[in-house]
């Protein structure tokens, strides 16, 4: 009976049959198409926006000392590496000629005191007239200006000593041997306070409005790259740094953790690294797997069985790491 069924309806077979065929066909496909595509699953996470600003080591406590005339440079008390104190005389030039002229300078205010002494007792119990008070004048004028050269002449023998300003470590010697002629320019001395090292970005306009004072950084520096220096931006400069190409400003960042041992040394070069924004618990994909059409973003969604288009909405992407916003559950399976 059903022999005699089949050939009587044997097109309404062989179509079940091909209709089976394409069914089975097509879910192979599917399935062949899914396994070479790669697949994601659409999940929670918690994305950081982070900024990376170049810059190097320095210092705010640095000066660069040097006699304020041409001379004999008579003593020399430092030596590179040498900590000094802060008032501490460093080197001296020959102060025989400048206290010489010192003191005839201070018998020349002598001489022009006596003078002003004898005219005013000339004038003494008498009428004065206009020409007493110029001479008296006169007088008083010349004693003025010894008073002047004496102060001139006395400070030039304090400026033939060098006295750092501050405290801090001899870094550079001009002129280390006593005994030699020198200029002002060869003979300088230079002292870093270690102490106030710190790292000086240099941030772009457009990343400056991202840092303030008192933000944390994580500092590498390009000689020590597997070690993670923990700094504090203290100060942001109001206006940009002179010389450069584009509008920068500096962020000086100071290092929170302790530099005994005085390792970052000035002009040594590296990357402070900000984290800007942190968002968590939220659905991401990566951007690889979004695509566009029509200005409208899509991803190539798992659906009963199918690779179907799935329309979205994305927020902020950081790296390589998109916020979907709209279109998207977790667990959800695209494909790339």
């Amino acid at each position: 009976m059903i022999k005699k069924f089949l050939k009587k309806r044997w097109y309404i077979v062989a179509v079940i049959i091909l209709v089976l065929a394409g069914v089975f066909y097509n879910t192979n496909a599917t399935k062949e198409k899914q396994q070479k595509q790669k697949a994601y699953t659409v999940k929670r996470q918690t994305l950081k926006n982070s900024l990376s600003i170049s810059g190097e080591v320095n210092a705010d406590q640095k000066t660069v000392l040097r006699f304020q005339t041409s001379g004999r440079l008579s003593w020399v008390g430092v030596k590179e590496g040498d900590y000094v104190k802060k008032y501490q005389a460093i080197a001296s030039l020959d102060q025989r000629d400048v206290k010489k002229e010192l003191q005839k300078q201070l018998n020349d205010f002598m001489k022009t005191r006596w003078d002003l002494d004898q005219s005013r007792e000339d004038v003494k119990d008498k009428a004065i007239t206009d020409k007493m008070q110029r001479i008296l004048d006169k007088a008083q004028f010349d004693l003025n200006n010894s008073i002047i050269d004496v102060e001139l002449q006395s400070l030039a023998v304090e400026y033939s000593t060098l006295i750092s300003p501050i405290e801090g470590v001899v870094v550079r010697v001009g002129s280390p041997y006593a005994g030699v002629n020198v200029t002002p320019a060869q003979a300088e001395f230079e002292i870093v306070n270690l102490n106030t090292v710190y790292f000086s970005a240099s941030a772009d306009q457009t990343d400056v409005v991202n840092l303030s004072d008192g933000k944390q950084a994580d500092i590498t520096l390009d000689p020590y790259p597997d070690e993670v220096i923990p700094g504090e931006v203290k100060s942001i400069a109001f206006t940009p740094k002179a010389g450069e190409t584009g509008t920068v400003y500096e962020a000086k960042i100071y290092f929170t953790q302790n530099n005994n041992d005085y390792r970052y040394r000035l002009g040594m070069t590296g990357d402070a690294n900000f984290v800007t924004k942190v968002m968590t618990d939220v659905l991401t994909i990566p951007v690889s797997y979004i695509k566009t059409e029509n200005g409208k973003k899509y991803v190539s969604k798992s659906k009963n069985g199918q690779i179907v288009k799935q329309t979205i909405e994305v927020g902020d992407t950081v790296d390589s790491s998109a916020v979907v916003t709209s279109g998207l559950s977790e667990g959800d399976i695209i494909y790339d």
